[in-house]
């Protein structure tokens, strides 16, 4: 690779690290290509990317970057998976780990913030955005719903008391 080449791959990587919400690295060895492009379909219909990059470009890479540094986790043959939702990595690829022995989550980084593959994990069994943000919306729904419903009680239980007036009222007549 000529060093005009390697600019670039450092520059592509270098955007596609400074846009991602969180990185995840992982060892690689023995994955067949249909795996690999298993995990590359899945990873995109989740709405992330993988790259298979040279590790001291992808070194070089982040120094420019503000995200933390994962230097030491590119050793041996590694892949790299990021996404712009911080969750979408994580799960993408902590499900395929599960799946593959020959994948292996080493770590990776979420901004500023390093992750090993324990805290990797642990992102991976959270709700997404999308999900806290329905949560969230069920929740300030919730109480408004409350609050219909208790002042409609009050009118409901006036109806019934002059329902039962009007029908003792008549039979009284």
């Amino acid at each position: 690779m000529e060093r005009a080449e390697k600019a670039e791959v450092i520059g592509a990587l270098q955007t596609s690290f400074a846009g991602a919400g969180s990185i995840v690295v992982a060892k690689n060895a023995g994955l067949t290509v249909a795996d690999l492009e298993s995990l590359r379909r899945q990873m995109k219909a989740a709405g992330g990317s993988i790259k298979v990059a040279k590790n001291r470009l992808a070194k070089l890479a982040l120094k420019e970057t503000d995200n933390a540094d994962m230097s030491s986790l590119f050793t041996g043959p590694t892949v790299i998976a990021f996404a712009q939702d911080p969750m979408v990595a994580p799960k993408v690829a902590a499900a395929f780990a599960d799946k593959n022995q020959k994948f292996v989550v080493l770590g990776g980084a979420m901004g500023k913030t390093g992750l090993d593959a324990n805290n990797v994990k642990a992102l991976a069994t959270m709700p997404s955005l999308d999900q806290l943000r329905a949560t969230l919306a069920g929740m300030l729904k919730q109480p408004g719903t409350r609050i219909a419903a208790i002042l409609q009680a009050p009118g409901g239980a006036v109806a019934r008391v002059i329902s039962a007036h009007a029908e003792k009222s008549n039979e009284a007549a």
